[in-house]
């Protein structure tokens, strides 16, 4: 007698889902609380994990810091309701190791940081991945708004379904040995609202609980009194002058200002003037007008590239894609030309203003919708 094959479940198993162990990284908050509701209540083998990934005694101070000991307690109550199991991590060697300290580094360089993706990078998508294949996990999920799709060449990554909740440019770094074993169980939503909606339909005592909006170890969103406690008297004084070189005031410490900035210069009378571009090693804080903000061309490096061909394909040529050059601006665009396979250089069809060293430009195919990849804005 013949036995019916199994249909493919929702995380792709040819398996019962009861056969299908998952491991889901929970924050606390509400998006990864629905994913570990859904997926237990559907009869998965669901494993909960959540990171200590900061002195989450401190972050208490901030009410919605992703990593507070009120975070925890919510998470392990998710576990506790649907009954599967719970563990708290403590990866906060890593976590300062992969991403305090480089944060630190780089802003006192003048560059302007995203702790998220080296986080996402170097301990969700790294560590904790290690650990969900050591407890014997088929795959790892997480509330993360992006889509993963099966494609010709394997899985692609592409933008969540809505764009107001699209997480694709903290998650340009995700490799395709990475992407096989991922799964993104929110990225077809089309609101934030459905989230909410699923979380009171399953219970959940967080189905109200506000988004996070700090980073974790930032919990007061004063990035400058971080770096000084992280690095005591690191950020020296100097000037602030115009892009001729002449002296226009002085300042703290170029920990304090931002490319693109334009409030909080201290500099009155004629026109705006905005922060054009940092140089630690003079102390300069170099100011000017906006028009001097247009970037045309963009050197990038570290890259990670996951489109279906290798990216020194087409030197000299380089690929047609839409990049962005930072997370709240949409995809525009550009033509990327590879240098070697992770350098690049990067020439935008419409100039942008604010391109600053130490932020990302992510690539993606015409459609808008596919991730192909992405690198690390350097000093042009």
């Amino acid at each position: 007698m013949l036995k019916t094959a199994l249909k493919t479940n929702r995380l792709g198993f040819a398996k019962a889902p009861a056969a299908t162990r998952v491991v889901v990284a929970m924050s606390g908050g509400v998006d990864s609380s629905v994913v570990a509701a859904m997926l237990a209540r559907e009869g998965y083998d669901v494993v909960g994990i959540t990171l200590q990934l900061y002195d989450h005694g401190a972050a208490l101070a901030k009410k919605g810091a992703c990593c507070a000991g009120r975070d925890i307690h919510d998470a392990r109550r998710v576990a506790s309701e649907f009954g599967f199991p719970h563990y708290v991590l403590d990866y906060e060697d890593q976590f300062r190791e992969a991403v305090i300290d480089e944060f630190a580094d780089q802003y006192l360089a003048g560059a302007t940081p995203i702790p998220c993706i080296r986080c996402n990078e170097k301990v969700k998508f790294r560590d904790l991945l290690a650990t969900a294949q050591e407890l014997g996990a088929d795959c790892l999920a997480t509330g993360h708004y992006i889509q993963r799709r099966d494609g010709p060449a394997g899985p692609e990554l592409h933008r969540a379904a809505d764009p107001q909740r699209d997480q694709s440019y903290f998650l340009f770094t995700t490799t395709r040995e990475q992407l096989s074993y991922l799964r993104f169980p929110l990225g077809h939503l089309t609101s934030k609202a459905e989230t909410r909606a699923l979380a009171a339909e399953f219970g959940l005592a967080v189905a109200d609980k506000p988004d996070s909006q700090d980073i974790c170890f930032v919990p007061s969103g004063n990035y400058a009194a971080v770096i000084e406690k992280l690095r005591p008297g690191a950020a020296e004084p100097g000037d602030i002058v115009d892009l001729a070189g002449n002296v226009l005031g002085e300042h703290a410490g170029v920990t304090h200002y931002t490319v693109g900035q334009r409030r909080r210069l201290g500099i009155g009378g004629g026109e705006p003037l905005f922060v054009i571009r940092l140089d630690p090693e003079a102390r300069h804080v170099v100011v000017g007008p906006r028009a001097a903000l247009a970037t045309h061309r963009i050197a990038v490096s570290g890259v990670n590239w996951i489109g279906d061909a290798d990216f020194g394909d087409v030197p000299g040529v380089g690929w047609e894609a839409l990049v962005k050059v930072r997370s709240t601006r949409p995809p525009a665009p550009a033509q990327i030309r590879p240098l070697t396979a992770t350098t690049a250089e990067v020439e935008l069809t419409t100039p942008e203003e604010g391109v600053a060293p130490g932020q990302a430009c992510v690539f993606y195919g015409l459609d808008g919708s596919r991730v192909l990849g992405g690198g690390w804005i350097g000093r042009g």
